[in-house]
C-alpha cells in the first residue's frame, strides 16, 4: 500500500502554481500525486481513495475543482479518477494554497 501525504500546488522546483486559481492548483495537486505514484511504481489505476481539502469550500467552486482534476487526468492519460472525499477547511498550511490532495493506492 502507498499512502501519499497531501500534495499542494507546487511544481518540481518547489514553485507555487496557480496563485488564486483553484482549477490550476487542483490540476497541479493531481499531477503531483501522479508523479509520486509513478515514483512508487504505480499509477492512478492503483488508487483506491483520494481526499481533497479545499479552502472556504462552497458548491459554486465544484466546476473549478472538476476542471483541474479533469485536466490532470487527461495529462496523466487516465479517464477516471478514483473515489474522492471532499473536505472543506478554513485554511491549509500556507496562505495561498487553495487545495490539497492526498491518496491511498494498492500496488500489485
Amino acid at each position: 500500500m502507498v499512502f501519499l501525504a497531501g500534495q499542494v500546488a507546487r511544481d518540481a522546483q518547489g514553485n507555487k502554481v496557480g496563485e488564486g486559481d483553484l482549477a490550476a492548483q487542483a490540476e497541479q495537486c493531481y499531477l503531483n500525486v501522479g508523479t509520486a505514484l509513478a515514483d512508487a511504481g504505480g499509477s492512478f489505476d492503483d488508487v483506491v481513495k483520494v481526499t481533497v481539502y479545499a479552502v472556504d469550500w462552497s458548491l459554486d467552486k465544484m466546476p473549478l475543482l472538476i476542471e483541474g482534476a479533469s485536466r490532470a487526468a487527461a495529462r496523466l492519460g487516465t479517464t477516471a479518477l478514483p473515489p474522492v472525499t471532499l473536505v472543506g477547511v478554513a485554511a491549509l498550511g500556507e496562505p495561498d494554497i487553495l487545495v490539497e490532495v492526498e491518496a491511498v493506492a494498492v500496488l500489485d
